[in-house]
């Protein structure tokens, strides 16, 4: 996937908070990609198969039996395994773009700094779900931990096994997320998310515009 052909397939990933604003975003892009003749599938992890949708409900349950750290981590690694082959793969390889909300840098955000499972594991188990395949871009929605809260809590829905998860919690994800784009600016967009929708998608479209990506 060359990073100066705007015909070219790119696959991109949205992380951040729940709350941040992800999913609007993701519609905006793909809208402006249909706008342009560009094909694109839209999928998310855990959830992006069939048998994803059944590993995302054994992963957000509230009720029953919550998988332990150890067992959390392998389940979201057998649905990107599936992810990958299954949608990723097949889409690109037709030179459709993948937007996925949520990736391999999840892993990293909640098991290995949340769940505090050693970096190197996941790393491990990333590589071997992906088979070494990675977003060309990542696209970082950060908001502040509060702000999450308070989003998540007025939507007036009830709150996943994610969502319940202590302050803490969440302050070691957004931190592992900064970690990650620093270590790597060049594959990473930070964008913040408490800036109007409309401007967060200019400001995306924006900066895939001066990678060539789009017209």
């Amino acid at each position: 996937m060359s990073a100066n052909d705007s015909t070219a397939a790119h696959f991109v990933a949205f992380e951040g908070l729940d709350g941040a604003g992800k999913s609007t975003l993701i519609k905006g892009l793909a809208q402006a990609l249909k706008d342009q003749n560009i094909a694109s599938v839209l999928s998310r992890e855990p959830g992006g198969t069939a048998l994803g949708s059944e590993i995302r409900e054994m992963l957000i349950r509230v009720k029953g039996d919550a998988p332990v750290p150890r067992s959390e981590a392998l389940l979201y690694q057998a649905d990107r395994a599936q992810h990958v082959e299954k949608l990723i793969k097949p889409a690109l390889s037709e030179g459709k773009w993948v937007i996925s909300d949520r990736f391999a840098a999840s892993s990293i955000a909640f098991q290995a700094s949340a769940r505090d499972i050693g970096t190197a594991d996941i790393e491990w188990l990333n590589r071997f779900s992906t088979q070494g395949l990675e977003p060309d871009l990542y696209v970082l929605l950060d908001l502040s931990v509060e702000e999450s809260l308070r989003r998540i809590g007025g939507r007036g829905e009830e709150l996943d096994r994610f969502e319940r998860e202590a302050k803490d919690f969440h302050q070691k994800v957004r931190d592992a997320y900064l970690s990650l784009a620093k270590q790597s600016p060049g594959r990473w967009l930070v964008l913040a998310a408490d800036e109007k929708p409309a401007d967060l998608l200019q400001k995306l479209l924006s900066h895939l515009k001066g990678l060539k990506w789009l017209a």
